[in-house]
């Protein structure tokens, strides 16, 4: 998909530097990694739900996904340190531009009753967080061979100083944001 990128550097960059009055094209933000994460409160139960997670994972992304480790115990949680809870794939390049694309154009309109994603879910560093509750919405994934319906964490992380600069960046790369 390189038309993200083409579409980027074409029309994303002159609109961004017209916009904020940059002086230099290196001003401009981008976007520098899209990380994916999903974390498995059940697995201790089902030891076996972390494969099937990383299985979704590496099918969605196209590439291996790393196990995440509890960083400190919590009892309430019945949680040790050292205890695999999750998985997460860090995309950058071609890849990231792939996955955004078809994020954008692709997955997000399957959503039942999508209407947008909130804009309020910036971090104030011009990094944006969004959750998908199924990953039944990419095309990748095939419903009969889903044991269970996981959700997971998808961070836009961009080289932004400033909210506002990073929700254009993003409305201008086909975020569909709520109106």
């Amino acid at each position: 998909m390189e038309k993200l990128r083409e579409h980027y550097e074409k029309e994303v960059v002159p609109a961004l530097i017209k916009k904020f009055n940059y002086k230099s094209v290196m001003q401009v933000p981008k976007i520098d990694k899209i990380v994916i994460n999903i974390g498995l409160g059940d697995i201790k139960e089902n030891p076996k739900s972390l494969e099937n997670a990383m299985n979704d994972l590496s099918q969605i992304t196209g590439q291996k996904p790393v196990i995440t480790k509890a960083r400190k115990s919590i009892a309430a949680f019945k949680l040790r340190e050292g205890v695999n809870i999750g998985c997460k794939v860090t995309l950058r390049a071609d890849k990231m531009y792939d996955f955004a694309y078809k994020l954008f154009n692709v997955a997000l309109p399957r959503v039942r009753d999508f209407r947008g994603v909130s804009d309020k879910s910036f971090d104030g560093r011009g990094n944006y967080s969004m959750g998908v509750k199924e990953q039944l919405i990419f095309p990748e994934i095939e419903y009969d061979k889903v044991d269970k319906i996981r959700g997971m964490d998808i961070i836009f992380v961009t080289t932004a100083k400033t909210d506002e600069e990073a929700k254009e960046l993003l409305k201008l790369m086909g975020m569909p944001f709520k109106n």
